[in-house]
């Protein structure tokens, strides 16, 4: 058991017989006539709807224990992506509309973590960004604004706006979010990294 208080990202919750990961936490405080709250979004770990709930601070909650484990990618099969246990070599199927933009750039190989409430796979810990060559652009152009803008494809097929300055075969940084471009990767950058 935990206070609303003591509420963090990451962290799992039991309400009603329902499993709840703590996406965000916000706690207020209280004026002279009235306590304080601690507002916090949760996702349903099954069905992945979200929640806004509103606790007292003192408010007693149950929580539960997520373990997270390494896994492999292997490939994509039709609307699921199938990742591997490293400790077990069990085979776990995650939905790619869960893992959003995420799962255009997964190459066969590529780790990440997951996480489990039991033996049930309920989320994985993406990268904010992720790099990726540009396979077609126009040619760079140097002594034009930095604030221009073209059409990129990348190695995936991928089509992103990057600067102008940015030529075929460079490597760009992505933002798994939103899709955009956040930097062009330097080959020294790369080799001390």
């Amino acid at each position: 058991m935990v206070t609303a208080s003591e509420l963090r990202t990451g962290m799992g919750l039991r309400m009603e017989g329902r499993v709840y990961k703590v996406l965000e936490v916000e706690a207020r405080s209280g004026t002279a006539q009235m306590s304080g709250s601690v507002n916090a979004r949760l996702s349903n770990v099954r069905s992945g709807r979200i929640w806004d709930q509103h606790f007292r601070p003192l408010e007693k909650l149950e929580n539960v224990e997520l373990d997270k484990h390494r896994i492999e990618f292997l490939y994509a099969e039709g609307e699921n992506c199938v990742f591997q246990r490293l400790d077990s070599y069990e085979q776990i199927e995650f939905p790619i509309e869960a893992l959003g933009m995420a799962a255009r750039f997964l190459e066969s190989g590529a780790e990440v973590t997951a996480e489990f409430f039991g033996e049930e796979a309920i989320g994985l810990d993406l990268p904010d960004t992720v790099e990726a060559r540009v396979r077609e652009t126009a040619a760079p152009a140097r002594s034009q604004p930095d604030s221009g803008r073209k059409e990129a494809v990348l190695e995936n097929g991928f089509r992103v706006q990057v600067p102008l300055f940015v030529g075929p075969g460079e490597t760009v940084r992505v933002d798994l979010k939103t899709g955009r471009y956040v930097e062009r990767i330097r080959a020294q950058h790369r080799k001390s990294a």
